[in-house]
């Protein structure tokens, strides 16, 4: 049976307007509304769903797969929702459930993935950003060392992450819980420096604003960005290579920024809140470095950009054990590039089939995942 919030899923999700999907199938937006009312006038015909998969880009098979799962839109927690486009946040919530499918349908897969590992700090004290970064770190076991992966490290408390390739400098990052599982998706149009920022600045939405409403606004933003500040880089480490009102230059600050691996205006920041910069200085370095076009790219930025583990590991299983990525899309019923939008560009649902050996850190890379029976 035909779905009709599949329709407006798919629709919104490739930014469409009614009209505009009406106009590539050649009927109303009058009729499109109706196609996704929950109760239809009329049955859709085959013909007329295979027109809509088409146009979409979707799987058939897609239309008549019933919606097990939905994410509140109030629960995500967006960077800068007031810059959004209502099509833009349409779109990444679709990706959202898109996400949340195939983080089920992993689940379905493997039986010893990641258990959650993420404290609750939203009704304490620890809902200070700066304590609840050391507090974490700590139980973390982190200690003062920057954080080598970031993608790694919540992955391996159970976060889900997935990635995005949206095109747009408006969309950073956004994340959600579902029931007990934490979800974090990052665009992979941001530099490795800004997309690691983001991570953490997320890990702080997921931890300090758990809880209803308290995730939205100026005020929580600020916050989580606080957290990702000090979580990062973290106080004792920062203060043992700069001493208080150091005057620093753009040159030190692009030395400095290595040993985090944090963007050159994070370092800025972090010296400042720290009392390592006057505001004087501060003014001056955020002045030069705009000036120099630090907010738009990074100098002396990271070769690589840091992608899921999880995710590689989980694809490589299945490839190894006979499944094609055609079994996949078919299995998960999405697309072939949402997929590979959603997983960090996998080499599996890459568009050009390409034969090789995956290493890491130079040695052949084995999955350690096991398979539900």
């Amino acid at each position: 049976m035909f779905i009709s919030t599949r329709l407006k899923q798919a629709r919104e999700r490739r930014k469409l307007t009614k009209k505009a999907l009406a106009d590539l199938i050649g009927i109303s937006s009058k009729t499109v509304s109706t196609y996704e009312s929950d109760q239809p006038q009329f049955e859709l015909q085959d013909e007329m769903i295979h027109k809509f998969a088409i146009a979409l880009g979707y799987p058939v098979d897609f239309f008549y797969k019933a919606v097990t799962e939905t994410v509140d839109s109030e629960s995500i927690s967006f960077r800068a929702i007031t810059k959004l486009s209502s099509r833009l946040k349409l779109a990444t919530e679709a990706a959202s459930i898109n996400a949340l499918e195939l983080s089920e349908w992993i689940d379905s897969k493997f039986k010893n993935l990641p258990k959650v590992q993420l404290p609750d700090y939203s009704h304490d004290n620890r809902n200070d950003p700066e304590i609840a970064a050391t507090e974490l770190r700590d139980v973390w076991a982190l200690g003062e060392l920057s954080v080598k992966n970031m993608i790694h490290l919540l992955e391996s408390k159970g976060v889900r992450v997935f990635s995005l390739s949206e095109d747009c400098k408006d969309v950073d990052a956004f994340s959600f819980w579902k029931g007990n599982k934490p979800f974090v998706v990052l665009n992979q149009f941001k530099t490795p420096e800004r997309s690691r920022f983001d991570a953490a600045h997320e890990l702080a939405h997921l931890i300090l604003h758990k809880h209803g409403c308290q995730n939205k606004g100026r005020e929580a933003e600020l916050e989580a960005d606080r957290f990702a500040s000090a979580f990062l880089m973290p106080k004792g480490s920062v203060l043992a290579k700069v001493r208080p009102n150091a005057n620093a230059t753009l040159k030190d600050i692009l030395t400095l920024k290595k040993s985090w691996n944090v963007s050159a205006m994070a370092m800025i920041r972090r010296l400042y809140d720290l009392d390592c910069l006057t505001e004087w200085q501060y003014r001056q370095l955020t002045i030069s470095a705009t000036k120099e076009g630090y907010r738009s790219r990074e100098p002396e930025g990271l070769e690589q950009r840091e992608k899921s583990l999880l995710l590689e590991k989980v694809f490589m299983s299945l490839k190894g054990r006979g499944y094609s990525r055609i079994d996949i899309c078919n299995e998960i019923t999405l697309p072939l590039d949402e997929l590979s939008s959603l997983t960090f560009n996998n080499p599996l649902f890459s568009l050009s089939i390409v034969s090789h050996t995956q290493l890491v850190n130079g040695q052949p890379y084995k999955a350690n995942l096991s398979l539900v029976k």
